[in-house]
């Protein structure tokens, strides 16, 4: 089907499609998002659009489809619990709230002496005792603890 067959024979029937569209939706927003997806996919599929006897029907029947599954997709939204509804924006903002965070913590950890940087580092990320630490750092127990305690410190107040 060529463009100008595909405007003459379909998008001629716009109007009408509307009010089917408005009539079922209650939406002026709503039957128009519904009258672009129909002509969207009215259009993805206009090679095989030359066989349909009667055009009119065939693109109301698809655009009440399309109505029909809006609505089925906001009872599904508002018939599911409020944790779920709001889990895909809880989701975004809870990822960007992590990354907005560890960017902190890592500046935080970057901004810390030497010291209490190694120590924290070979402590919490690689996991190794005290006993070890000492070992390989030359650093005597307590002052691994203090200098842990305080580079943990300075990140709680940085946090």
């Amino acid at each position: 089907m060529t463009e100008k067959e595909f405007n003459s024979t379909y998008l001629s029937l716009a109007e009408a499609c509307y009010r089917v569209a408005f009539y079922i939706l209650e939406s002026e927003a709503d039957a128009e998002d519904a009258l672009q997806e129909l002509f969207l996919k009215l259009w993805k599929n206009r090679d095989s659009l030359d066989g349909i006897q009667n055009p009119k029907a065939y693109a109301m029947t698809l655009l009440r489809n399309l109505c029909l599954d809006r609505i089925r997709q906001v009872q599904k939204f508002e018939d599911a619990p409020l944790d779920e509804r709001t889990a895909g924006i809880c989701d975004a903002d809870r990822e960007m709230d992590q990354k907005e965070r560890l960017e902190k913590v890592l500046a935080a950890v970057k901004s810390l002496p030497d010291k209490q940087r190694q120590v924290l580092i070979l402590r919490t990320i690689k996991g190794l005792s005290y006993e070890e630490i000492a070992e390989k750092t030359g650093i005597n127990y307590l002052a691994l603890r203090v200098l842990l305690s305080r580079a943990r410190q300075t990140l709680r107040q940085v946090l």
